[in-house]
């Protein structure tokens, strides 16, 4: 069983508290840029160096250019910053040396949904393993995420334990969604499904919980979300055997997909949601805002779909470690950071083991451990002694096609956010957090 799949399959309650991303090790000095062997280039790859690695990876196909690993990987290392004409070269380089390489063609079809080529993703996602979303793309009429409107300002109707909005399908009733960047795709309950008269282009048995339920995947003709609606949309829902509702915390998620469609700012400090049309007019008012409000712009990736990365810190009484981490917004979390246990094991960070929390990791099973580090920061955010978790059990490096392949160190989560509003751009991959309302 594939977790990371979990994660693409499930609408409403997969990506829990734990579905951040993966943790770190120490970065590796800027002497090893020059460095051109396979180790030295998947020793960078993996310490969050991408550009470096690859650089790495060219210096090897220029030497090699029937290397199979570096094709792929320098095709994934373009993907996560969405310079998606670059990805395709290596990746298509890739496939020309295996054409049934899984990897690749799973890098390669989620490239084309990136932008919006569902059809041109199907045999990829065939090749990969993964014929309900073959199915689902292959479904797609037309064009998709069509967005009409120029700028959306959603309040939500609550913060905690999760943030709701108001939303309508179909043009019918209101009904309250939450949102979370640690699933993937737009998705409702099973009976909203049918409200909205959405039928499945396919579905799938799948293991939740220590149960089964089935996910179904269809088209949405409208979503509309204040000022701004998306039209031919692809959903999901889940439903049990009976066909029941999986999950009635929400009416439904609004996932990855929707978010990097549009310029979003998540205002935690505003209580809202801004949505624009992705323009280089909106972006360069957004990003002069942020910068007004003393916000620097921090770098994005975009791994297995839907998980979101930038640069951060951890700091315990052993001392503070900066690197990739994982970034999330919304979802229902009482933390404001989650972490390997070997992240806070290293760094001294304050761990209460007698009081274990059982929760779920990628819907699964799952004990973590109440920590308090003295200081997570991302770029001027800054929280100290602050309510966190971490997890023993998980390694901080989980391989492709189970992980993301790089280390992390951890991620940041609900609570974290709560003074702040975090616009992310997912044209020139930056992040802005900047403290207070959005202007």
């Amino acid at each position: 069983m594939n977790d990371g799949g979990w994660d693409r399959r499930s609408v409403l309650r997969g990506a829990a508290v734990l579905a951040g991303a993966a943790a770190t090790v120490p970065l590796l000095g800027e002497a090893a840029t020059a460095l051109a062997d396979s180790a030295d280039a998947d020793a960078l790859f993996k310490a969050g160096k991408f550009e470096q690695a690859g650089r790495a990876y060219e210096e090897i196909l220029r030497k090699d250019p029937k290397n199979l690993h570096a094709a792929r990987r320098r095709g994934y290392v373009a993907l996560l910053a969405n310079r998606f004409a670059v990805a395709e070269k290596y990746l298509k380089m890739a496939l020309q040396l295996a054409p049934d390489d899984k990897d690749a063609n799973h890098f390669l079809a989620d490239c084309y949904i990136r932008q919006d080529e569902f059809g041109l993703s199907v045999p990829h996602w065939k090749a990969a393993g993964e014929d309900s979303y073959a199915k689902w793309f292959a479904a797609v009429r037309g064009e998709a995420y069509q967005v009409h409107g120029q700028t959306a300002r959603v309040p939500w109707k609550q913060t905690d334990p999760m943030p709701l909005v108001e939303v309508s399908l179909n043009g019918g009733p209101t009904k309250r969604f939450s949102f979370y960047t640690g699933a993937p795709n737009l998705g409702m309950r099973a009976s909203v499904a049918k409200e909205a008269g959405l039928s499945p282009v396919a579905s799938q048995k799948i293991d939740f919980e220590g149960g089964s339920i089935w996910a179904h995947y269809g088209m949405l003709d409208s979503f509309k979300l204040g000022g701004i609606e998306l039209r031919n949309i692809p959903v999901g829902w889940s439903a049990t055997e009976s066909g029941g509702d999986v999950d009635t915390d929400s009416d439904g998620l609004i996932g990855t997909w929707v978010f990097y469609h549009l310029l979003t700012t998540f205002d935690y400090a505003g209580r809202q949601l801004i949505l624009r049309r992705r323009t280089p007019e909106t972006a360069g008012k957004a990003h002069a805002a942020a910068t007004r409000a003393g916000a620097e712009p921090l770098p994005l990736w975009l791994a297995r779909e839907q998980y979101l990365h930038s640069t951060g810190s951890f700091a315990g009484v052993a001392g503070s470690r900066t690197g990739v981490v994982g970034v999330n917004f919304g979802g229902g979390s009482e933390i404001a950071a989650g972490m390997r246990g070997e992240t806070a094991e290293q760094l001294g960070i304050r761990t209460d083991y007698d009081r274990q929390v059982g929760t779920f990791a990628q819907s699964h099973p799952a004990v973590v451990y109440p920590c308090y580090p003295k200081e997570i920061r991302l770029g001027n955010a800054v929280a100290k002694e602050v309510y966190s978790y971490t997890n023993p059990n998980q390694p901080v490096n989980v391989p492709w096609p189970y992980g993301t392949g790089f280390d992390t160190m951890g991620w940041f989560s609900h609570c974290f956010w709560k003074p702040y509003n975090i616009t992310v751009d997912f044209t020139d991959m930056n992040l802005y957090i900047a403290r207070g309302v959005a202007a």
